[in-house]
């Protein structure tokens, strides 16, 4: 595939779709990160003895025990101690409604591919405390648009429960069936950016989408969130506009093993003009936005 934009608009285009997520280095790029007080191994179990199937059952609803460990998403959403830069993106980014879509659960570990600058970061990590994690996750390439965002977000140890990742997306260094959830928002389409100073873009998608499902644990869900191009538009959209269509990301999903869950309406906007990219002013932050949850082909029906 061709070279799709010049190097100096790299941190630009890339900046402009991580500014939609809305904020580091606490860099720990061994294979092995370890978990706030244990091993890397250590947060990948649900230390409540809950198992991942316990949050939804056959009829999609929370089982008694996963009622039970479901931390209040609106209380999280109202912390004091919030940014308020965070708040002032709420309204259009829907996070109360994205976060019930995923059902995060106490303890429960989080891979959190192309965090941007952590706004979701934030709420992740304060719905799985106290005894889950969260791996922050950006390629490292990003550093330079994302400056002093991420450090400034976890000074202090503020999100004490989070570790950062730097890799291309299918190099993710985490084990095997580690995250009961793992979310891609307003991000996949990034497999078809391959700027001049990245010729060979930010990771093949087949085998992104193959780490991804290995990454999982058996019931775990892979959500999706991103900027929708119109229906039957080529891949090559995910590195000019920056947008891409549900389709190609179902057919990778399928590939690789894995099959839609479920899905959710709640960021669509019929009214977007798909030919504009993402950050044109007259559409940015009002995309056309697919949710999709995705998780292992045999575990679908459970």
């Amino acid at each position: 595939m061709k070279k799709l934009i010049a190097s100096g608009l790299l941190f630009v285009l890339a900046a402009a779709c991580t500014a939609e997520k809305s904020g580091s280095d606490m860099s720990e790029k061994a294979t092995g990160v370890a978990q706030p007080g244990g091993s890397a191994a250590d947060g990948a179990e649900n230390t409540l003895g809950l198992d991942d199937n316990a949050a939804i059952d056959a009829n999609d609803s929370l089982s008694p025990a996963a009622r039970a460990n479901r931390p209040d998403y609106a209380a999280i959403l109202a912390a004091e101690d919030r940014p308020q830069a965070d708040r002032q993106l709420d309204a259009l980014r829907k996070p109360l409604e994205v976060m019930e879509f995923i059902g995060l659960q106490r303890g429960w570990t989080v891979l959190e591919l192309e965090a941007g600058d952590g706004y979701y970061t934030e709420l992740f990590s304060r719905a799985v405390r106290p005894a889950g994690a969260v791996y922050m996750h950006n390629p490292e390439e990003f550093d330079n648009f994302l400056g002093d965002a991420v450090t400034n977000r976890l000074a202090g140890n503020r999100l004490p429960n989070v570790r950062v990742l730097k890799s291309d997306f299918d190099e993710v260094p985490i084990s095997s069936e580690t995250a009961q959830i793992i979310t891609w928002i307003l991000g996949p389409h990034e497999l078809w950016f391959q700027p001049d100073n990245k010729p060979e873009g930010f990771g093949d998608p087949l085998e992104t989408f193959t780490r991804v499902k290995e990454m999982l644990t058996p019931n775990g869900q892979l959500i999706i969130l991103d900027h929708a191009a119109a229906p039957g538009t080529p891949e090559i959209s995910g590195g000019t506009t920056h947008r891409i269509d549900p389709a190609v990301i179902i057919a990778l999903a399928e590939q690789a093993g894995l099959g839609v869950y479920k899905q959710s309406d709640v960021l669509r906007n019929p009214e977007d003009d798909y030919t504009k990219p993402v950050f044109d002013p007259e559409v940015r932050r009002k995309t056309d936005r697919f949710l999709i949850s995705f998780k292992r082909k045999e575990r679908l029906s459970e």
